[in-house]
């Protein structure tokens, strides 16, 4: 099974190095030198990897080949694909990976069905389920341990609790920090004066 696992950014110095916007939990592994990766355009790959190392928070990475600052950018916006074992599971007994998630029953905790997870979203902060409904509507659920409470694989299914809102708009509780300040039918009347 292929995964990608990072998409190649800006070119880093003269030297043939690249910035990568990695998509994988385990960038140790998948992203070491020596890793050979497919690519996405398929044409400009396979890359294999030279070196790599973090800067400034980011990874850098130098594939073989790959020696000025020209050959670098025409790297850019690349897809790096890793190919893993469809059995193989991550180190960590809490984590997954995509593939294993999608198509994976939401249930509330009472099992009541909400939907079917047809997309991960990675975001900066975190990871979204992108769950379609039975209507065909769709609704993004945090991947957080607070509302997602139990990742069942044997029966393929999520479980969560949802805060109010989340699944149903009309339980969405809204809440005012400004209805806490001002006492009610006080708001914006003027101050009366003694005659």
């Amino acid at each position: 099974m292929q995964l990608v696992v990072a998409r190649i950014g800006r070119a880093h110095g003269i030297k043939g190095e690249v910035t990568v916007e990695v998509r994988t939990d385990e960038p140790e592994l998948r992203l070491g030198p020596g890793a050979v990766l497919a690519t996405e355009p398929a044409e400009t790959g396979p890359l294999t990897i030279e070196t790599g190392r973090v800067h400034s928070g980011r990874l850098l990475l130098r594939f073989e080949g790959v020696r000025d600052r020209t050959g670098a950018e025409a790297l850019r916006n690349t897809l790096l694909i890793a190919e893993v074992d469809p059995e193989e599971l991550p180190e960590d007994p809490e984590e997954f990976y995509d593939h294993q998630l999608i198509d994976l029953d939401v249930v509330l905790a009472d099992g009541t069905g909400v939907g079917r997870i047809t997309e991960i979203s990675h975001l900066p902060s975190q990871d979204l389920f992108i769950v379609e409904r039975p209507d065909g509507s769709e609704v993004m659920i945090p991947f957080v341990e607070e509302i997602v409470t139990e990742i069942d694989l044997e029966e393929q299914r999520a479980v969560i609790t949802p805060p109010p809102g989340l699944i149903d708009e009309s339980e969405a509780v809204v809440a005012s920090s400004r209805d806490e300040e001002e006492p009610p039918g006080d708001a914006g009347e003027a101050p009366k004066d003694d005659v």
